[in-house]
């Protein structure tokens, strides 16, 4: 018995130090191996093993954005760099592609980043390769630029102000809303009291210009007519191209209107004219995405209601400058 006891020992012993010097040696060949290693290929690795982290982290939580243009002012200002939350609307599985339900639907208030309507791709590849390198930079890399170096713009960032079967009209500038089930028109911020929401609107333009902008857009309308504007005509034309922020959308509807009443018969005209003088109706999963900074910001104005799985994201926080860290609302 003494001996069976003895060689049950040895052999626990036996084994545990084969398992010892196993794992030594193995630490060892590691250890040599790592220093064998060239040093450039370990830091490829590293950086690769952060980016996919990053990617992943960009792709499906949280994703840092660059604002491109004064469209939010004064909410969020050109060149601030924020983090968009991408979970709550549902991720795309691929960048571009395969966009998945989330925790939410977007909502009224909201400040939400969406896939530009006027964007016109370079194809998938291109489209992806570009999204990828803006995330994995933390939006310090955009290899998506026009002619004149200017990044274009993929995404953009405003307010969600109207939602299913909503109305909204814009005159002189000033929107006005109809909401559903509401028989007449209100203008925003009335509306904003009723709804019991707030969001700052700033405007550039001053209300008395719109009888400038009133005339251009006539005098612009009677040129395309290939009609003589007269020297008063030429004149607003003029004094409106010296502005920095005319209102475009003004001098539109005139000359819309103007052209119109020469060419009854153009479907294209009646089409448009009918948007600007009704307004736009806001289809069941839709939004109205417009920017604070009204007077200077292209947005559903535009191009008109953006379909939901259009919606990538939720503004969160504002992560750079410094002093501008905080909560977006």
């Amino acid at each position: 018995m003494k001996d069976e006891g003895r060689d049950w020992r040895d052999t626990l012993v036996g084994r545990t130090e084969a398992l010892l010097t196993w794992r030594k040696r193995r630490k060892i060949a590691r250890h040599e191996k790592q220093k064998k290693k060239n040093q450039i290929l370990d830091w490829i690795e590293a950086f690769i093993w952060a980016a996919c982290v990053v990617l992943l982290i960009n792709q499906y939580l949280l994703q840092a954005y660059q604002i491109p243009s004064g469209s939010m002012i004064d909410t969020l200002l050109e060149q601030d760099r924020i983090f968009v939350n991408k979970f709550i609307y549902g991720p795309e599985l691929i960048p571009g592609m395969f966009k998945t339900s989330g925790l939410a639907e977007p909502q009224r208030n909201e400040v939400v980043i969406f896939e530009n309507p006027s964007y016109i791709g370079r194809g998938p590849l291109f489209d992806i390769m570009q999204r990828v390198i803006y995330m994995i930079t933390l939006s310090m890399v955009d290899i998506d630029r026009d002619e004149f170096g200017r990044p274009r713009a993929h995404f953009l960032i405003k307010r969600a102000v109207g939602v299913d079967h909503d109305r909204f009209r814009v005159r002189d500038g000033v929107l006005q809303i109809r909401p559903a089930g509401e028989a007449g028109w209100m203008e925003e911020v009335e509306f904003q009291q009723l709804a019991d929401i707030e969001y700052r609107i700033r405007r550039i333009t001053d209300p008395q210009d719109y009888d400038l902008f009133t005339a251009a857009g006539r005098a612009v309308g009677l040129q395309d007519l290939s009609l003589d504007a007269g020297s008063a005509g030429a004149d607003a034309i003029r004094r409106t191209q010296s502005y920095s922020f005319p209102d475009a959308y003004h001098i539109d509807a005139v000359r819309t209107d103007t052209v119109y009443a020469a060419q009854p018969h153009n479907r294209r005209l009646a089409s448009r004219r009918a948007i600007f003088q009704q307004g736009w109706y806001v289809p069941e999963n839709r939004m109205l995405l417009l920017g604070d900074n009204r007077d200077n910001s292209r947005d559903g104005r535009h191009f008109g209601p953006v379909h939901t799985n259009r919606v990538l994201g939720r503004a969160m926080f504002k992560y750079w400058p410094l002093n501008r860290i905080g909560p977006i609302r």
